[in-house]
């Protein structure tokens, strides 16, 4: 493990060099692509195979008569869709790793185009499936031994019955598909491609080209001008671009709204609950519990504002370290290293399985010139996870690599466990692993330090962490219910209308001790997330669900360290709400929630105190 106090450093520490080029990054730390298709010309062969069969799939319409026709519909639609999935993320992750690369955006665009014709060639299918009654589906299955395979999925399907429009009216929102996720497209443009934050001024004086990474860094810095001069030129862009965000944003929403509407969900919330079988009651209790408990939150601030000797707390004082002198910078290499010993309390077998992950080259590390921001995990099945960085060497980027990996192991041991059909996870349970992760790490190094200053400095990352994870994410849930509403209500939807929904949201809490700011109510420009409808709540529930869980690993309970790496190897076997209650967290319950709330007063109380 590397010592933490080794790495103490006064006063300010280097910015991590951002590489100039891709090129530039050592092989080591780049996806090798060729795991998924050696050469262009393999993929254009599954292309060119794709197309063909997607003429062959349409041929099933009304040609479905009996178990035999059914699980061969069934099979080709499967082996079709496998490839499928190969081909567009083949194209995807070259271009998340340089968003200007228009061959790469090439591919991604072929393969949206064959998604439509895919999706128009069977989407006879789930209208027709929800034509049968239930005793004709189940002499089909007495048919056909081989649909045993898809039992669970097709009856998973009649949940939906109410759901599903006319053969006509599904083929014809399938052609549609490109052009209703155009809002998300467009934002993904602006902000990863065609945004640019202008320039900060540098240790020796220069002007440099300020990027997420780097802002990263800079708000945390203890140089209050810093954090105020990369504030202000991170927020520049969002506030040039306001109402341009704002139309792609109303247009996702507005898309959103309508299509509940057409597909007879009682709102747009209660349609993004559906899939998971999450009662509309867990999204509205969450938002409730934590607004019932803020007081720590409001407390945090009152510390923050005190501890900085500020006159004003301000948006760019939210993140600035509390322990005067402290700065942890922690280089890949021991990163990684320290990541496997403090993930030791979930066995063997998942640690050396993780530590192969470096030297296949499944983790694409360095921040470059055109690659998307943040990070992820994305599990493909038949090959690998694959984990995208843009790694800084400090803290904070140690703790984004143990969340992303958690998610890799997630997704490792699904497809090592489960058949493709249930091999996926539902993004509901994929929070807990990456959390749990989390949840390891700051025990291991609050376990082990004893420098007084940094155990301060750590409590205080974890307050931060359990912030933004928790109630941040709490409150991006409130904003997307009440935009959602407004526009069911038929409200207008612009950019003073967000602003004042985030500012007061902001307000509430964040509490009355910080001093706004014009950027502070442009916030919702900059998230992402909200073009994925009602998914940051999932941060929150599976934080309190890994608080849970992640304590009795560390304490070493060994059945919840057997029910828990089962959970891991459970794909979708099961609802989510259910598969967590084998873990031991109830979600329809007050209690994961009520418990995480309370771990983060003691928190405060603890920083406090020291």
């Amino acid at each position: 493990m590397v010592k933490l106090r080794d790495i103490q450093l006064k006063g300010d520490a280097k910015l991590t060099v951002t590489y100039k080029s891709r090129a530039d990054v050592p092989e080591k730390e780049k996806w090798n692509f060729a795991d998924i298709y050696p050469s262009i010309e393999k993929w254009e062969e599954d292309y060119q195979s794709i197309q063909s069969k997607t003429e062959k799939l349409k041929q099933y319409d009304g040609a479905i008569n009996d178990g035999a026709s059914l699980y061969q519909f069934l099979a080709e639609k499967e082996e079709v869709s496998s490839k499928f999935n190969l081909i567009y993320v083949y194209g995807m992750l070259q271009t998340d790793v340089d968003t200007r690369d228009t061959a790469a955006q090439s591919l991604v665009d072929r393969a949206k185009q064959l998604a439509v014709k895919l999706n128009a060639a069977t989407s006879f299918f789930m209208p027709y499936l929800l034509s049968l009654d239930e005793d004709t589906l189940k002499t089909y299955i007495r048919e056909e031994p081989r649909l045993d395979y898809f039992e669970k999925d097709i009856f998973e399907s009649f949940r939906y019955k109410t759901h599903v429009l006319s053969k006509e009216k599904e083929e014809i929102l399938s052609n549609l598909g490109e052009a209703l996720s155009a809002p998300s497209n467009t934002y993904s443009m602006l902000n990863n491609a065609d945004i640019k934050f202008g320039e900060v001024t540098g240790e020796d004086g220069e002007k440099i080209e300020l990027t997420r990474g780097m802002y990263s860094k800079l708000i945390e810095d203890e140089d209050r001008a810093k954090r105020r001069e990369a504030y202000k030129a991170y927020y520049k862009p969002y506030l040039q671009l306001k109402n341009s965000i704002a139309s792609t944003l109303a247009a996702s929403i507005k898309t959103n709204t309508t299509l509940a509407r057409l597909r007879n969900y009682p709102s747009a919330l209660e349609k993004g609950l559906f899939g998971d079988m999450v009662p509309k009651e867990v999204y509205e209790n969450l938002i409730g519990a934590t607004k019932a408990n803020i007081a720590p939150m409001h407390r945090y601030a009152a510390i923050r504002k005190e501890k900085l000797g500020v006159d004003e707390l301000r948006q760019y004082d939210l993140n600035a370290p509390l322990v005067d002198g402290v700065k942890l910078e922690i280089i890949y290499d021991e990163a990684y290293d320290t990541i496997l010993e403090a993930l030791a309390p979930l066995g063997e077998e998942y640690v050396n399985t993780l530590k192969s992950f470096k030297d296949l080259r499944y983790i694409d590390v360095r921040e470059t010139p055109g690659k998307r921001s943040g990070a992820y995990n994305l599990g493909v099945y038949g090959v690998h996870p694959f984990v995208l960085l843009n790694q800084h060497d400090d803290l904070d980027s140690m703790f984004t690599m143990i969340h992303e990996f958690g998610h890799a192991m997630h997704s490792y041991y699904s497809s090592s466990h489960q058949p493709r059909i249930s091999a996926g996870y539902s993004i509901f349970v994929a929070e807990v692993a990456s959390t749990v992760n989390e949840v390891l790490l700051i025990n291991y190094l609050l376990k082990k330090e004893t420098d007084t200053e940094i155990r301060k400095y750590l409590l205080n990352h974890f307050i931060d962490q359990f912030r933004g994870t928790f109630f941040t994410q709490v409150m991006f849930a409130e904003f997307e219910k009440i935009t959602h509403e407004l526009a069911e209500s038929g409200q207008p939807l612009n950019a003073d209308v967000f602003s004042k929904t985030y500012e007061t949201l902001f307000r509430e809490y964040n509490g009355d001790k910080i001093v706004f700011d014009d950027e502070v109510k442009y916030g919702w420009a900059r998230i992402p997330h909200f073009y994925r409808p009602f998914y940051v709540y999932k941060y929150a529930t599976g934080f309190a669900a890994a608080i849970h869980i992640g304590e009795k690993l560390f304490a070493g309970d060994a059945d919840t360290l057997k029910a828990y790496l089962e959970f891991l190897k459970s794909g979708s076997s099961d609802y989510p709400l259910e598969l967590l209650k084998k873990t031991g967290v109830d979600l329809t319950t007050p209690e994961p929630i009520d418990n995480a709330l309370k771990r983060f007063g003691s928190l405060i109380e603890e920083f406090a105190g020291l």
